[in-house]
């Protein structure tokens, strides 16, 4: 006998219009706003290694956690597409839900603390129907990242502007968005449809492995990404040296930045001990040590991201310029 599944026809949901927010347009800082107070050797390098693959043809690829669209700097990575600087973006399910909210009514972000206890939390309407966008992104052969996407871009969005996924579809920059089931609000929602969530992440999964067969020579990027992105990352770059090694080729030579709150004291070059606990933090095994040790170099920035990614993008686009 088949397990009883949860109903969702019996789900109640309201219109964001009732929902308090947390963060609304006031909190994306202008490209033009003053450099915050921040200052880490590895940025410059950075910022010329992306310079450097952009003038070669090699990848620049940035993953990112969501709370990287929360710290404000949208307009910046915007930017960083439109200036070549950088070619791919990939983002865990949360992202694209900010994104997408900001560019609908100019807020994101809900109280889970507040929302749970009543049983509201995720149950918005119009951010369900993200889901209708995924299916018929599946229905057109297109990822997830470009569905969400052109649907904003042209679609009623006031905020078009600021959106990341908008401004990547308009400008022919891949944006893939990796997702894991039940992970994401979206998933709440009775229009939410299995088969397209994975047909459509999947399929950006397979562009960001192709944007990793470009990465001798360029640049990996991960922005707050404790999870997704090294393990996305991992697989992709183990598929491109596949194919690499077959043709006699190799992706071996290329630079790897993280980005994140958590200090990392000591060789970050060095992995951890297995009796250390931060072994087990993915981003310093797997993008500062595992993949670019036979060629690499790898950079750890501890800062909020508010700070750090105006820093790069300012580093980046004065190299550019030279």
């Amino acid at each position: 006998m088949p397990f009883p599944i949860f109903d969702r026809s019996r789900l109640k949901i309201k219109p964001l219009a009732e929902r308090v927010h947390d963060l609304d347009l006031s909190a994306l800082l202008p490209l033009d706003a003053p450099l915050p107070d921040f200052s880490h050797p590895a940025i410059p390098v950075l910022g010329e290694r992306l310079a450097a693959a952009k003038s070669k043809g090699a990848a620049r690829i940035a993953l990112m956690g969501a709370h990287v669209l929360r710290a404000g700097v949208s307009r910046y990575l915007i930017e960083m597409m439109r200036r070549g600087l950088l070619d791919h973006l990939a983002m865990n399910g949360a992202g694209p839900i900010h994104d997408w909210e900001l560019a609908l009514i100019g807020a994101t972000t809900e109280s889970v603390a507040r929302y749970i206890q009543t049983g509201e939390f995720g149950l918005w309407e119009e951010t369900g129907r993200m889901n209708d966008a995924i299916r018929a992104g599946a229905q057109a052969g297109v990822g997830m990242g470009e569905a969400l996407g052109r649907t904003i871009l042209e679609g009623p969005f006031p905020h078009k502007d600021v959106s990341v996924l908008a401004q990547a579809v308009r400008l022919g920059v891949p944006v893939t968005v990796h997702v894991g089931v039940g992970y994401d609000i979206i998933h709440e929602h009775p229009n939410c449809d299995g088969a397209a969530l994975g047909q459509t992440s999947y399929q950006d999964f397979l562009i960001f492995a192709q944007s990793v067969t470009r990465l001798e020579g360029g640049v990996l990027l991960s922005l707050g990404s404790a999870v997704m992105g090294p393990e996305v990352y991992l697989k992709a770059l183990s598929m491109a040296r596949n194919v690499a090694h077959q043709e006699g080729k190799v992706i071996r030579h290329f630079s790897t930045g993280v980005f994140d709150l958590i200090p990392l004291e000591g060789d970050h070059r060095q992995q951890a001990p297995k009796t250390d606990p931060r072994y087990y933090y993915r981003p310093w095994k797997t993008i500062l040590v595992r993949t670019v040790a036979d060629g690499g170099e790898s950079f750890y920035v501890q800062g909020d991201h508010r700070d750090t990614v105006p820093h790069l993008y300012q580093a980046a686009i004065a190299k550019d310029a030279m």
